[in-house]
């Protein structure tokens, strides 16, 4: 049995402001019925590196020429392969960096141990559980530095659009949005803000003690921006809210232009669309002139072809992953399962034409709407290499399963759960050859909208 951490471990230098305001976000009287306890565990002297951190993003943005990968990837490669169990089996010698392998989110997933380096200490670990907007339930390891890490690049990406995330005793800095049937909802403070709130909550009414709870809750938070996806932030945009944030920033799924047009006129705010992955945090922020700007220093970013080879500037390939700030999941060309396009801009290296994840929503038989992560969530304890699932305009529904996949009864029952005994369901086999990794999982016909 697992204990529980105390609010001391939680928050190792709590302020009286800072302990004030996490009292008011739990005790509100509006306050939704949090199901989770989060704190930010981060010691000053943890503080101290991550503010150094900061200084780097602000003053050695990601610079590299084309073929040229900068100067810290062959030490850091260098490590990985001496230190790292996974890589080690890489074998012994001297290793030129375009021509060592690239892994893959599947890998991650079945041995993540393997990931972390020998000398690690385990004392601050994280291990961090996603059904991931992709369907294919993976933990992360992760530490709390790595965790307060993503506000300084937060910051960065705000600082691209004229925003200031300001912090500051007793200001709820953020509310994270979601719109699912069940997720984990907590209110915490952030060191780093000068402990500024946070809060996860979730819009469904069963999280709720009355109807107008969210929409009161959230004003008299006034926080300073909105982080969510796009189906979350077209559920808040329906709230009667008052406050207004300096702005809305979107992760996970791709945002469309119309959505972010209609949701920068409702809330009178910029709304920045991301491009992020629990394995390595926020890499990106949209540009007003096009492409993905890159924001961590000590990322670098690759597009490689299906046989590991780097492509030329221009050429669509799968974004990989060098580098990173966790050090419990250093990446070594990592395969992220998204593709994009490398330009520079002036030298600086951008993303474009970033595929995404697009947003699905599902009807059930009895007419109510289902987040893609709904099903992602009732399916995660499934050992599916890769499914997809597809509603067509009349509302049946197709999912596709690899043919020698047992368990197809089990996951028949499950879907029809969450969908409705009603549902119209037909289980197929995956073409021949399709992909084991990310695939295009959740469609629906638009006449289905």
């Amino acid at each position: 049995m697992v204990e529980a951490l105390t609010q001391a471990q939680r928050y190792p230098f709590l302020t009286g402001d800072g302990r004030r305001l996490l009292e008011w976000l739990h005790e509100s009287e509006f306050a939704p019925r949090y199901n989770h306890h989060c704190g930010p565990r981060l010691t000053a002297q943890g503080l101290g590196r991550v503010r150094a951190f900061e200084a780097e993003v602000r003053g050695s943005p990601p610079r590299w020429a084309p073929g040229s990968p900068p100067g810290w990837v062959a030490e850091f490669a260098a490590f990985c392969l001496r230190e790292v169990p996974f890589y080690r089996r890489y074998g012994a010698g001297p290793r030129d960096f375009a021509g060592l392998p690239a892994c893959r989110r599947a890998n991650l997933g079945r041995e993540p141990w393997a990931f972390v380096p020998d000398g690690q200490p385990l004392d601050d670990l994280i291990v961090y559980s996603t059904s991931g907007t992709t369907g294919h339930p993976l933990s992360v390891l992760s530490h709390p530095e790595t965790a307060a890490s993503y506000l300084p690049l937060l910051r960065a990406a705000l600082a691209r659009h004229g925003v200031t995330l300001a912090g500051g005793a007793g200001q709820v800095a953020c509310l994270l949005i979601c719109f699912q049937q069940s997720t984990f909802t907590y209110a915490t403070v952030s060191p780093y803000l000068d402990f500024a709130g946070f809060a996860k909550i979730n819009l469904n009414p069963a999280d709720w003690r009355g109807p107008d709870d969210a929409a009161r809750f959230i004003d008299a938070c006034r926080p300073e921006i909105f982080t969510g996806d796009p189906l979350s932030f077209d559920a808040l945009a329906r709230l009667p809210l008052t406050s207004r944030p300096k702005a809305l920033i979107s992760t996970a799924m791709a945002l469309l232009p119309g959505l972010q047009g209609s949701l920068s006129a409702r809330f009178g705010c910029p709304v920045l669309d991301t491009y992020s992955l629990n394995e390595a945090g926020l890499v990106g922020v949209a540009r007003p002139s096009g492409g993905f700007a890159l924001l961590q220093p000590r990322l670098y970013v690759e597009i490689l072809d299906d046989d590991d080879r780097p492509c030329a500037p221009g050429v669509r390939g799968e974004i990989t992953l060098t580098g990173g700030c966790n050090p419990f999941l250093p990446l070594l060309r990592y395969r992220t399962g998204d593709f994009a396009r490398l330009v520079y801009d002036q030298g600086e290296p951008c993303l474009a034409d970033l595929e995404g994840r697009p947003p699905t929503t599902f009807t059930t038989a009895t007419g109510l709407t289902l987040n893609n992560v709904d099903v992602s969530v009732a399916l995660r304890d499934f050992a599916l290499p890769c499914y997809t699932l597809h509603q067509a305009a009349d509302g049946a529904l197709t999912l596709r399963l690899p043919a020698d996949w047992a368990g197809r009864d089990q996951v028949r029952a499950t879907l029809l759960r969450l969908f409705g005994a009603g549902q119209a369901l037909t289980i197929q086999a995956l073409p021949p050859g399709a992909p084991s990794g990310k695939v295009v999982q959740y469609t629906r016909d638009d006449a289905a909208n």
